[in-house]
């Protein structure tokens, strides 16, 4: 009886079996899975069903072998096959060369498509996520890896189909300017989180093994002099002085500052608690746990916030916001008020992260 095991020190499949009284191991480069164990089934049945009818030929499914010539020395076959070794690749066999009854590459994968499985993987795991980071990761996954991937099953992406994916977010992604390290790494993060997962559940060996990430520039830091502040402060517009007084003199996140409530100002300990921010447009929760924190303020800061009370503290909950008392949209800010201010102040431009 002819069975299929695993060779440890590669993870790969060999077939084992007898054949005129003798016992042969046939070794395959298949990694140990569901669904190339099912392939090499067919191929064992084949194998019995041959070896039954007295039909069996040792060369023709393993044309390649040592074994064939001590055991069937004698054996002719018309001109050998030009498929790869049955015995290394088993996939490009034919029914005419292996005695299978179809050939292996109609055989379909027992892994779903990654479209399907990427979605129920979303769907999984948002419920344990910051609303920014469904966004974040919807987009990766509509914009770069479904496009790329459609059609696909997991169980068939292989390291050299990543490989070429880097590639191709580095140099040909949008008309030819490629993204940058940082965010290609963000792109293949989630795709290695997602082929981890499915070969966890179907069974296969991840091709994500030894693919490590780009390396990322430090991020060039390009602070504000004091005297720059003062220029920036001169020429900002009026209604927005105090927002970036607040952001100059405090370190604070644009999300934490277009969130910031008056609950979390508090002039008699001097302090600004950072509970809540605005990311996209929505209430969220600071970037992380540690960002969850109490800033010191000081007199410019605290005399800056009782001017913005005079204006904003009436009519609404938010420290900084429209004449409507909404939240301000902080991208709507930066194109309207912060470059423009940087240019007129002659100041180099910079992200308002700078501050």
């Amino acid at each position: 009886m002819a069975s299929i095991r695993v060779r440890r020190e590669t993870n790969t499949l060999y077939i084992d079996f007898r054949y005129r009284g003798t016992r042969c191991r046939e070794q395959t480069a298949l990694k140990d899975n569901i669904a190339n164990r099912r392939r090499l089934q067919r191929i064992l049945k084949n194998m019995e069903r041959d070896m039954r009818a007295g039909t069996f030929s040792y060369r023709q499914y393993f044309p390649n072998s040592k074994r064939a010539e001590q055991i069937e020395p004698e054996t002719k076959v018309p001109s050998p096959p030009s498929a790869d070794d049955i015995s290394r690749s088993l996939i490009r066999s034919t029914p005419e060369t292996s005695g299978l009854t179809e050939p292996l590459t109609t055989v379909i994968s027992d892994s779903p498509l990654f479209t399907d499985f990427s979605d129920q993987w979303f769907s999984e795991r948002e419920i344990g996520w910051k609303s920014s980071n469904q966004i974040k990761v919807r987009d990766i996954l509509n914009k770069h890896l479904i496009p790329r991937f459609k059609g696909r099953r997991v169980g068939d992406i292989t390291k050299t189909d990543i490989l070429s994916f880097r590639t191709h977010l580095a140099k040909d992604c949008r008309g030819g300017k490629g993204l940058s390290p940082a965010r290609i790494n963000q792109i293949l993060n989630i795709l290695r989180q997602i082929l981890d997962e499915a070969a966890d559940r179907y069974n296969f060996t991840t091709p994500y093994r030894s693919i490590k990430p780009l390396r990322v520039p430090r991020t060039q830091v390009d602070p504000f002099s004091l005297d720059e502040v003062k220029r920036f402060l001169e020429i900002v517009p009026t209604a927005y002085r105090n927002y970036y007084i607040v952001a100059f003199f405090t370190g604070m996140r644009t999300s934490e500052l277009v969130g910031l409530k008056w609950k979390y100002v508090n002039f008699g300990r001097a302090e600004i608690e950072i509970r809540e921010t605005i990311v996209n447009g929505k209430p969220d929760s600071p970037k992380c746990e540690g960002s969850e924190r109490a800033i010191s303020i000081s007199s410019v800061v605290s005399q800056a916030l009782r001017d913005q009370y005079d204006k904003t503290g009436a009519y609404g909950q938010y420290v900084f916001c429209t004449r409507h008392h909404k939240p301000l949209n902080y991208r709507n800010i930066s194109r309207r008020i912060w470059y423009p201010t940087l240019e007129k102040a002659g100041l180099r431009r910079r992200r308002p992260y700078q501050t």
